[in-house]
């Protein structure tokens, strides 16, 4: 039984294994010869809303043989105010495996920690595994190894999508720049935590130069609306553009987690230029998500 709580704490091993399960899902899928949560329920336990992430584990945990059990923050005794723990003792005795998408990152692992079975991380405010393991099979798929590479991110640095790829960059070898203002960029204490090659920048041009990829996410996360005229303003000059896609190299990925607020944190011709990868993207959570599944029920 494996646990998926933080890119931080997976090694290249696992994660090359995550993502070279990940290809044959892709290429297998609709004729897979094993299914290995035959029998099994599992519970997507959401506090936040979610699209891509809800429907990929909903669709992967089927197709592997699973029957998924959504449970809304409404639907259950936790967002009433049970503690973490004693909703995870009770889980674990009846489920066989859980997906967490929560604001916290401790309540993810004190789930994991009480409930004893298989916990995927679907999104805290601190990390996004899931995603940043599908941006990377996706730039594999179209662009070979990620060792060796410059990904930039534009926006909000300091959100849970960046701070996954800076473990990630650590692990496997690739440079990661970061273009933000300066309120909006990682603390010293996570960059030396990650380690790694990670350069930020509030010079938004200077990222960009040379870049495999361009990457950038929403200026407001979940969570944030009240900050949200704050943000936009500050953040204004954060966007992926033609002028910018540019300076990156010729052949470079423009790439977004999705949702996209055309306009804001990317133009509506960038994003319609490079909406093949995007969407290859949005689809990769399907097939990096069931790579996942069977990683942690091995």
């Amino acid at each position: 039984m494996n646990h998926l709580l933080s890119i931080e704490k997976l090694s290249r091993a696992e994660m090359e294994k995550i993502l070279a399960a990940a290809a044959i899902m892709k290429r297998e899928r609709g004729r897979h010869k094993t299914h290995p949560l035959a029998g099994q329920t599992w519970a997507l336990i959401f506090s936040k809303s979610s699209t891509r992430t809800r429907v990929s584990f909903e669709v992967g945990v089927t197709e592997l043989g699973g029957r998924p059990m959504f449970l809304s923050a409404t639907d259950i005794q936790m967002g009433r105010g049970e503690p973490v723990k004693d909703t995870a003792r009770v889980l674990g005795r009846m489920i066989h495996g859980a997906v967490f998408r929560t604001y916290a990152q401790a309540d993810v692992e004190e789930f994991a920690q009480n409930a004893k079975i298989p916990t995927i991380n679907a999104l805290t405010d601190e990390e996004h595994p899931c995603q940043i393991l599908a941006d990377m099979f996706t730039i594999q798929e179209k662009r070979g190894p990620m060792a060796g590479k410059v990904v930039t991110f534009v926006g909000d640095g300091a959100c849970n999508v960046p701070g996954s790829w800076m473990f990630a960059a650590a692990t496997l070898g690739f440079e990661l720049r970061i273009a933000a203002p300066k309120n909006f960029q990682p603390g010293a204490a996570l960059l030396k935590r990650a380690g790694g090659k990670i350069v930020c920048t509030d010079d938004i041009q200077a990222a960009a130069r040379g870049a495999d990829v361009l990457y950038t996410d929403v200026w407001v996360s979940m969570g944030k609306e009240a900050e949200s005229a704050d943000r936009l303003k500050t953040l204004a000059g954060y966007q992926i553009n033609q002028s910018l896609v540019k300076l990156a190299k010729q052949d470079a990925l423009v790439m977004h987690c999705l949702p996209a607020y055309r306009g804001r944190e990317i133009d509506e011709p960038t994003f319609e230029a490079h909406a093949q990868t995007i969407f290859d993207q949005a689809e990769n959570r399907l097939h990096v998500q069931k790579g996942i599944l069977g990683w942690v029920v091995a």
